[in-house]
């Protein structure tokens, strides 16, 4: 059964507090990184677990999560590639960086490495189209990719895992 810890909870309830009566809802979001965090991605259960929290209807949970691309609805790797696949990025090469790393990691859009290290996500716009292509690397843009940029922050990622390839 899905359950926030004391500290989780405690912060759902400060987010909670921030609204007025009877609009909870509107920590959704909020609540839902939190969820997110806490598990790495939200499975049906975490999100109803969080209707139940806010006391709503789990298909109104279900609706925002599936809108935004920063809401995971299966585990992903530990480092999720965000490519951006909007105009700019689009016209500065994002469908070769986006090639090349299903190439090099032999996975495809929305699917995740065997050893789990890796997902490959497409994503709209992430807001800095000066320094396509990009892609959002946890709470990190890497900007201005190529090939072996690519190659570069592969390599970092395994490097600070712990393992080399």
């Amino acid at each position: 059964m899905i359950q926030f810890s004391e500290q989780k909870l405690a912060k759902v309830q400060e987010i909670i507090a921030r609204y007025p009566q009877g609009k909870q809802k509107s920590a959704l979001i909020p609540v839902l990184h939190l969820a997110q965090e806490e598990y790495g991605w939200l499975s049906a259960e975490t999100m109803d677990y969080v209707a139940s929290l806010l006391q709503i209807e789990p298909i109104e949970v279900y609706e925002v999560a599936t809108f935004y691309s920063m809401f995971n609805l299966k585990p992903v790797g530990k480092f999720l590639f965000e490519v951006c696949q909007t105009g700019p990025c689009m016209i500065s090469g994002s469908d070769d960086i986006v090639d090349y790393i299903k190439q090099r990691l032999g996975i495809s859009v929305g699917e995740t490495t065997p050893d789990g290290m890796f997902t490959l996500k497409t994503v709209e716009c992430l807001g800095a189209c000066g320094y396509a292509p990009m892609m959002q690397l946890g709470k990190h843009y890497k900007e201005h990719l190529t090939k072996e940029r690519v190659d570069t922050i592969i390599e970092e990622c395994r490097k600070n895992a712990g393992v080399l390839n």
